[in-house]
């Protein structure tokens, strides 16, 4: 396991804006008929870089992440911009690992080629299905070869390249998935995010799910998914690093690893969220939603910051064991003591292992087990009792 005491540090920059709404989809994201006013975000952008660094300068960036939101709708230039100012306010080393978010409708070979000049080394596609009927029930404006198409352009100008697949869809069957994923292994390069499709509040999918219009695989048939998931990947040299992601060993993305190993990072645009070390104590922050009203607060305040919270020992403790469960590689429960000050309870993880759903490896660090996984939050819910 990666030494815990060595804390690497990313920053997380959101772009709001998408060409139309996912129904499945509760990010902060937003649809505007209107033309962008590009240049003004992207001062608001400086300015909250440069506010955010003057309250933890110093800093090393180990990754940096453009999500959204559609990213790849910004130009090469004001991404480039962006980089600069963080090159500009903190410490970037050659060997940062930048990613952009891309939606297959944005794909273009000479947009990639620009963000590939201003520094972006590594691009996550939203593919979400291979499959046009799919695509059409789940909002999506590309069809399965217009997204194989752009998986084929970010090849072409990344070494580095990702895309997400969503799984469990409505009527889906274990053989159609299977085929499916089998193409995408074959076309992707190195990583593959997996989502088992949530029906999450307040999105149209859930006012169908509500009224019966839209049905999803049974626990069975969505566990049968899950299991077929990790069998087909695992085989073609593409294990689970985490619940959802799976990649070439050493291809993970590093930049998801500072969120799930609890390390620190800086949140920078609407919505964004942040998790700042300041005077030795962890600060938990977020900034204002609706990208107007960033803005506003942004060229009125310096930063458009709406909550900025000191985490307690137990809050700290509580989301490294959240957030590092997650990961195969487990945690290391001395980190979890010095924490919170207090160990885990050796009776607890004793129960969890001889149920197996979790083990310890020889150097004491404690992870939940294949087994496990399925019901990952019943096993942190667990522990952190």
């Amino acid at each position: 396991m990666k030494n815990a005491d060595a804390q690497d540090f990313g920053v997380y920059v959101h772009w709001p804006f998408c060409l139309s709404k996912c129904p499945y989809c509760d990010f902060n994201s937003h649809v505007r008929h209107a033309a962008i006013d590009e240049p003004r975000f992207l001062r608001a952008f400086e300015t909250e870089i440069a506010s955010t660094a003057a309250r933890v300068p110093g800093r090393t960036v180990s990754s940096i992440f453009l999500g959204g939101g559609t990213p790849s709708l910004m130009q090469p230039t004001t991404v480039g911009t962006i980089l600069d100012t963080i090159a500009k306010h903190w410490t970037v080393p050659p060997n940062v690992e930048v990613t952009l978010e891309a939606n297959p409708t944005s794909v273009e070979a000479t947009r990639f080629r620009g963000y590939r000049a201003a520094g972006v080394n590594r691009v996550s596609l939203g593919v979400q299905a291979l499959d046009d009927a799919s695509l059409k029930e789940l909002g999506r404006l590309h069809t399965a070869q217009e997204a194989l198409d752009a998986v084929a352009i970010a090849r072409q100008s990344f070494d580095r390249t990702s895309f997400d697949l969503i799984y469990a869809r409505p009527r889906q069957t274990p053989k159609e998935w299977e085929a499916e994923l089998k193409r995408a292994i074959a076309e992707a390069a190195e990583h593959l995010s997996l989502y088992q499709l949530t029906i999450e509040p307040e999105t149209p999918f859930h006012t169908l799910h509500k009224a019966g219009k839209l049905i999803t695989p049974d626990d069975d048939t969505a566990r049968t998914l899950y299991d077929l998931t990790q069998e087909i990947c695992g085989n073609a040299g593409l294990p689970a690093y985490e619940v959802s992601n799976h990649a070439r060993p050493g291809a993970e993305c590093r930049h998801n690893l500072v969120y799930w190993r609890a390390h620190e990072y800086a949140g920078v645009g609407p919505g964004a969220h942040g998790r700042l070390d300041i005077d030795g104590r962890r600060r938990a922050t977020a900034t204002e939603k609706r990208p107007e009203a960033w803005l506003i607060r942004v060229e009125s305040l310096g930063h458009g910051q709406i909550t900025d919270d000191l985490l307690t020992s137990e809050e700290r403790a509580d989301e490294f064991l959240l957030m590092g469960l997650r990961l195969a590689e487990g945690i290391d429960p001395a980190r979890y003591l010095a924490l919170s000050g207090r160990p885990l309870d050796p009776n607890r993880i004793a129960t969890l292992a001889a149920q197996g759903f979790v083990e310890s490896d020889r150097d004491g660090c404690l992870r939940v087990t294949a087994a496990g996984f399925p019901i990952l939050d019943a096993v942190v819910a667990d522990l952190a009792a």
